[in-house]
């Protein structure tokens, strides 16, 4: 993965979806089984950051990297909120930028670097109920980074990883009383890097469009539609 690749931008394409079809249950249809291919849009995103990490593109200008995600996470807060009944956390690109710090510091074996790691960790465990994915979901980007030229089955951590950061405890007591949506969804979790992971390393004769940075606008207008969509459902 030293160069852009089509499987790249396939996983980003991949979990931009799982993102809308999850989103889609808040649209007022009855689609709660949605909640089972939403379970992969995180972790995919998580993955594709560490390629990008892995592929060494973002060696001589991380920080333009990190400035991107701080602009639209900002830029995504009301659109979320707008969307979105009563939020308990921010949205998600404040865990991608906590997470994207320490993977990216764990990259770079300086004393700065380290500092720098553990105050995104320190910030994620004060903050874990205001973020999304919790302080396990800062972990995640590092965790896919860590297996990502290992062979398939080391994909188990971060699928483990991807079950903490995803209310594992409420997932895991509604799947002890035999909810079918809670068993998918914790399924999901755990295989969710290893499908990733099969998409990077097997699909590379597909072509989709590149996602660059005009792709960061997708994530605050996907609410604005979907909101526009629940309007003229209602």
């Amino acid at each position: 993965m030293s160069r852009r690749d089509g499987a790249l931008d396939l996983l980003k394409w991949l979990a931009l979806l799982s993102m809308v079809l999850d989103h889609l249950r808040y649209v007022g249809f009855s689609v709660d089984w949605l909640y089972v291919p939403g379970r992969l849009a995180f972790p995919w995103f998580c993955l594709a950051m560490a390629a990008n990490l892995g592929r060494g593109r973002t060696h001589v200008a991380p920080w333009r990297y990190l400035g991107w995600l701080l602009l639209f996470s900002a830029v995504s807060e009301i659109p979320y909120r707008l969307f979105i009944p009563d939020p308990a956390t921010l949205n998600v690109m404040p865990t991608l930028v906590l997470g994207l710090l320490v993977a990216r510091c764990w990259q770079t074996p300086t004393l700065e670097a380290r500092c720098l790691a553990a105050m995104a960790l320190l910030v994620a465990a004060l903050f874990s109920s205001r973020l999304m994915f919790g302080f396990f979901g800062v972990l995640l980007p590092l965790a896919a980074l860590l297996v990502l030229r290992r062979p398939w089955y080391f994909a188990a951590l971060p699928g483990v990883v991807c079950v903490a950061a995803n209310q594992w405890r409420v997932l895991y007591g509604a799947a002890w009383l035999g909810d079918a949506v809670a068993l998918w969804g914790l399924l999901a979790c755990l295989i969710a890097p290893g499908l990733g992971w099969v998409v990077l390393r097997q699909a590379g004769r597909f072509h989709p469009p590149a996602m660059r940075r005009w792709a960061y606008g997708l994530y605050p207008a996907h609410f604005l539609v979907l909101l526009v969509v629940r309007q003229i459902a209602a």
